[in-house]
């Protein structure tokens, strides 16, 4: 009470004041470890959440083994926040996209099969009719049976063209076609080409205009077989479909490699009576592809050039 009196102060207050004293200054002490360890739980989260992130930006991107499906992401059991549920859609999307692939290939492997089986079955009545078609010639007709004969002919050959084009397509595009590249010499291969087509079109009453150097050469990586194939084709339809032109013109240029074929046709847009489902030259384009070549043309109305020449 004396020191009450004389001071203005009681014996406690100093010790309730360090108290107080004590108390705001662990505070600060207290908050910052609060932010510490929010700081610390915000990092670890969002360390965790980058690596999510990065998951799914690698597995968005086209595999290295040219596949165009990509590898799904790791789920966790426990996820819950958006990205945990957007990688389990990405990865419900890839498992979609897998069984549709699947169930592509099937299809494709049951139709190339089909066409397969399709081809040899019809070979054997082609046979049989072409049997009695040449029978028929034996015997004694008319202009009009005669008429009719060749054209039963004709479609019978055709027929017969077809289902080797379509069995080549097929073995072609599951990867079943023979393939065995060489160096060839592409003058040479061009000009043995032609003696086969040459009598042809010469009987079809084609101008034929040919231009391969003698004295000079360049050679090819191809399969000699292959490039025949091509080039059959690729005159057969000028015989096809531009007969009307009477022209074939067939070079080989040495400076820029590369071959010429063409024509005076109506051109490429223009639906001629032989006009097919365009088979041969699909094929004719595949097999150039897989020897490091392509075809490219130039359409006019009264005529197209082709060139065959290496891909760059």
């Amino acid at each position: 009470m004396l020191l009450v009196l004389v001071f203005g102060v009681s014996p406690s207050s100093d010790q309730s004041d360090l108290d107080t004293a004590n108390r705001l200054g662990s505070v600060p002490v207290l908050i910052g470890l609060v932010m510490a360890v929010f700081i610390l739980l915000s990092g670890v989260f969002f360390y965790r959440l980058r690596g999510q992130l990065i998951q799914l930006q690698q597995a968005m991107r086209f595999p290295e083994d040219g596949s165009w499906i990509p590898e799904p992401v790791p789920e966790r059991a426990s996820g819950r926040h958006e990205v945990d549920q957007l990688a389990s859609s990405f990865n419900r999307m890839i498992r979609q996209l897998r069984d549709s692939r699947l169930r592509e290939q099937e299809e494709e492997a049951l139709r190339k099969r089909w066409i397969a089986n399709l081809s040899h079955d019809l070979r054997t009545p082609l046979t049989a009719l072409r049997g009695h078609a040449s029978r028929l010639r034996k015997e004694p007709l008319g202009p009009e049976g005669i008429a009719s004969l060749a054209a039963a002919d004709r479609t019978i050959t055709q027929i017969d063209e077809l289902m080797e084009e379509l069995l080549s397509y097929t073995l072609l595009t599951s990867g079943k076609y023979p393939y065995e590249p060489t160096s060839t010499d592409v003058p040479s291969l061009v000009r043995a080409s032609l003696a086969s087509w040459y009598p042809v079109f010469e009987d079809a009453g084609f101008e034929i205009d040919i231009e391969i150097p003698d004295d000079r050469t360049f050679s090819w990586d191809i399969d000699p077989g292959w490039m025949m194939r091509v080039l059959d084709n690729l005159l057969q339809n000028v015989l096809r479909h531009a007969r009307e032109g009477r022209y074939i013109g067939i070079a080989v240029d040495v400076d820029q490699e590369r071959i010429r074929i063409k024509d005076r046709g109506p051109g490429m847009d223009h639906l001629s009576a032989n006009r097919g489902a365009g088979i041969g030259l699909e094929m004719a384009k595949l097999m150039l592809a897989e020897m490091k070549l392509r075809i490219q043309w130039d359409d006019q109305p009264i005529g197209t050039t082709l060139w065959i020449e290496k891909a760059k």
